[in-house]
């Protein structure tokens, strides 16, 4: 069993925790939130005065601020019980035994539950019971659906849309359009889930996971993807030529062309290197999808 070492600085704890978070990744939440209002939800032409007003919206500030901890919280309960597994897969990375005691993994785990469902109570009714269920997924996905084939993948992408599904339920204004750029969040995070399962392939199988490229192999596993990327693409213009606004349309056109470099490099991938780069190159496709709202 890892244990936490006897001298470890602040630094260290900090240092530690941020890795533990994600940081990056909550960042990106934020981001992809406030963009999301300003560009896609707006109920002002855009102008810096109301970009300001947006900066300083009260109810947005909780609502993200609740989603970060609900995130959080969900990648502290993930890594508590991954820590076996990812002494084998991410021996370097590991964070919780190492310089944050599990007791206290856990307790910061359930406060940050409860300040997510307590911050968007102050908001609305909606957005608590949102985020409830949300705190319900992820302990789910982390203490039951991780080790099954599909299933896990499946929650962390609806979770992904949720994210942006969230807004929607709180601002009235472009829900559809909020609607088609949540399930490209959904379809590139399920993408990157089963990739990343590819990638680890042989830590899980030592801890008796069943993910689907154990279950399946490799090769029918790139098949599944195949399809999924290929579905993606069909329901997305579908979706996006039914909008009022067509540029839309155009924009996810424009955003088949990453999405095929994926899909060019995906066939050749063999490799937990292959696949590292591969699940990087899907943050860098929703990266470029949210940024494409300022044409939207």
């Amino acid at each position: 069993m890892l244990r936490t070492p006897r001298k470890v600085t602040y630094l260290q704890v900090i240092m530690g925790f941020s890795r533990l978070i994600r940081w990056q990744n909550l960042a990106i939440i934020v981001f992809t939130q406030y963009f999301t209002r300003y560009f896609l939800i707006r109920d002002k032409p855009l102008s810096f005065t109301h970009l300001f007003e947006i900066l300083f919206e009260k109810n947005l500030f909780l609502i993200s601020l609740a989603t970060v901890f609900i995130a959080a919280s969900g990648y502290i309960i993930n890594d508590y019980y991954d820590i076996k597994i990812d002494l084998v897969n991410k021996p370097d990375r590991v964070v919780i035994g190492r310089y944050i005691k599990r007791r206290w993994a856990l307790l910061i785990h359930q406060f940050f539950n409860g300040a997510g469902i307590a911050l968007g109570l102050l908001v609305d009714k909606k957005i608590a019971l949102v985020n409830l269920f949300a705190v319900f997924c992820l302990w789910l996905y982390s203490n039951q659906l991780k080790r099954l084939p599909f299933w896990g993948n499946l929650m962390v992408a609806i979770l992904t849309g949720f994210s942006l599904l969230v807004l929607a339920v709180y601002y009235p204004g472009h829900q559809r359009e909020v609607w088609v750029y949540a399930i490209f969040s959904f379809f590139i995070t399920l993408i990157r889930e089963i990739i990343k399962d590819m990638e680890d392939v042989k830590g899980d199988e030592l801890h008796g996971c069943k993910t689907l490229p154990i279950i399946w192999g490799i090769a029918r596993t790139k098949r599944l993807v195949f399809g999924f990327i290929a579905i993606f693409i069909s329901i997305l213009f579908v979706l996006a030529t039914q909008l009022p606004n067509q540029r839309v349309a155009y924009i996810f056109l424009v955003l088949m062309f990453p999405v095929g470099f994926l899909t060019y490099k995906l066939v050749y991938a063999d490799k937990p290197d292959d696949f590292a780069f591969l699940s990087n190159a899907c943050k860098m496709i929703m990266l470029i999808g949210v940024l494409t709202m300022i044409f939207a």
